[in-house]
Formats: C-alpha cells, sequence, structure tokens
C-alpha cells in the first residue's frame, strides 16, 4: 500500500473515531508499528492529528468538511458567518448554486433567505438546513454516505449534467502552488466535477487554511475565481495569492 493510500486510511479510521492507538493501525493497515508511528509524525507535521502516548488524536474535524453532530460550527464561528455574508453578496434570485460540503457552506446556507433559488448540494446538514425553506429549489445528487456527505460516481455524474451558475466551495488547505486540497479521497471528484461545471467557481475558507496543504488537491488556484475569507488574513498573505493572480475577497 502506497503512503498516501495509508495516510488516507488513517485519517478515515480518526474521522470516525477521533482517536487511536498505533497498535490498532497496525493490525488495521497490516503493517509494523514503526510504519505507522513514521505515518503518524507526518500527519502531525500537517496539522491533522496530535500524537499521544501509544497513539494520536484528531486534531479538528472540522477542517475536513466532515462536521460532528453537534455543533459544526463552534469552531471560528465569528470567520464562518464572516465569510457566509460575503458569499450571500454572490447569490441572486433565480441562480443556480451548488453549496459544497462543510461548516462554512452550512452557515451559508442557514443564512440564505427562503426565495427562489436551486440550489445543489451533497451535504445532509445543509439538505436539513434547506428543506423547510420551500422557495428554494433543493437538488441532491446520488450516492452513498460519507459521514455527513454523500459521494460516488453517481453524483459525480448527475452534477456534470447540470447548468451551475455559481459553486461554493469548502476546502482543508489553500496554498499557492498546491490550490485548494482535502484529505478524504471520497470527494475528489465531486468537488472536481464542481469546479468543471459551474460558470464561476467560489472558495470559502478561513484565514487559518491558508498556507497549508493536505494530501490531494482537487483544484488549481488558475480554477477559482474568487477566494471568500475573513479579515483575519493578513495583507502579506493576500497580496501574495493576488499577485498570482487570484482574486481574494477579505476585507
Amino acid at each position: 500500500m502506497n503512503p498516501i493510500r495509508r495516510h488516507e486510511m488513517i485519517m478515515e479510521v480518526m474521522l470516525n473515531q477521533k482517536d487511536v492507538t498505533v497498535n490498532e493501525l497496525s493490525d488495521k493497515l497490516q503493517v509494523t508499528g514503526k510504519t505507522i508511528r513514521e505515518d503518524l509524525s507526518k500527519l502531525e507535521e500537517q496539522g491533522l492529528i496530535v500524537r499521544v502516548h501509544g497513539g494520536a488524536v484528531l486534531a479538528q474535524s472540522d477542517q475536513f468538511g466532515i462536521l460532528p453532530s453537534k455543533d459544526p460550527l463552534d469552531k471560528y464561528s465569528d470567520e464562518k458567518t464572516e465569510i457566509a455574508l460575503r458569499a450571500l453578496a454572490h447569490i441572486e434570485q433565480d441562480n443556480i448554486i451548488a453549496l459544497d460540503g462543510g461548516s462554512t457552506t452550512l452557515e451559508i446556507a442557514r443564512r440564505l433567505d427562503n426565495m427562489p433559488l436551486t440550489v445543489v448540494t451533497n451535504d445532509v446538514y445543509i439538505i436539513s438546513e434547506l428543506v423547510p425553506k420551500d422557495h428554494i429549489r433543493l437538488v441532491v445528487p446520488g450516492g452513498y454516505r460519507v459521514r455527513n456527505m454523500l459521494a460516488g460516481p453517481e453524483a459525480v455524474s448527475y452534477v456534470q449534467q447540470l447548468n451551475i451558475q455559481k459553486a461554493f466551495l469548502s476546502s482543508t488547505a489553500v496554498h499557492i502552488e498546491h490550490g485548494l486540497s482535502i484529505y478524504t479521497g471520497d470527494l475528489i471528484e465531486f468537488k472536481q466535477a464542481l469546479v468543471s461545471t459551474a460558470r464561476k467557481v467560489f472558495a470559502v475558507v478561513d484565514h487559518h487554511k491558508f498556507g497549508q496543504t493536505a494530501l490531494r488537491t482537487f483544484a488549481s488556484l488558475q480554477e477559482v475565481d474568487i477566494i471568500l475569507t475573513d479579515k483575519g488574513l493578513s495583507s502579506e498573505t493576500a497580496e501574495q495569492f493576488r499577485s498570482a493572480g487570484v482574486a481574494i475577497e477579505c476585507e
């Protein structure tokens, strides 16, 4: 098994149970404890986990776009609200938009007015949020459930046939060279389908994610029209991205 796939499997285990021992991972992945400890060290360097005696715990689950069942917006809630308000300024009546799975896109859904609008989403929390808003036409692609999101080839092929005007995408990390990246391979193709299909692509990410890199890139910065973030982003970082041709709204 190659290291990238092994790291994905480790994160899958941790996203399900929040903490894990070296012995558990060694048995599940059929590799030595030494290999697991090396893997955990690399994941810790990326800020994804925290090493503890005999194992590791998840650093923060909300950064993966995969949300806990309770209080999914507690972490960086002010930043998410700020970004959501920026996003709402780009959404007009009768638009066809896509809301990718994640805590910031969930905040966008919560703040959407009940107006004529079509929303495509694969996030069960967003679906639950929008169901009572009867003027919003809710479109849910098929697929299998990966915690709070739907994924799979059915969802990808369905999205590729749609005329999405604006897609709002979450990301684990934003990097000047590696673009937008996430850790869970199950969601890569769905995100890429949104990027290739939408006329305009918005990345909605808080400032803590800038300069970070996760395992798999799903979009280059050149494929993103606008990055919506919060005022916590330093002027130096904003200028670095703008110099690379990326539009950023953060003020």
